[in-house]
């Protein structure tokens, strides 16, 4: 259960942002497809890490390019 209500938050940030999840969008290229700089990126992961009273790793933030890399960080 608490990975449903972790997935409905992060979809509520995702929203908020403009971001659609569900289908190609969480394949999208956050500065190819959906052309966000990096700021509103780090900005992006800052407040799904906020939501979800989580921290991801510097190292591993660094290389995420899509929303379902995000995901996938915060829900392992």
């Amino acid at each position: 259960m608490k990975n449903f209500t972790d997935l409905r938050k992060i979809t509520k940030v995702f929203q908020q942002y403009g971001i659609d999840i569900s289908g190609k969008g969480k394949y999208a290229s956050f500065e190819k497809d959906l052309r966000m700089d990096k700021v509103f990126v780090s900005g992006l992961i800052f407040e799904l890490e906020y939501e979800l009273h989580r921290e991801l790793e510097d190292d591993k933030v660094a290389g995420i390019t899509t929303p379902t890399q995000v995901i996938e960080l915060l829900m392992s």
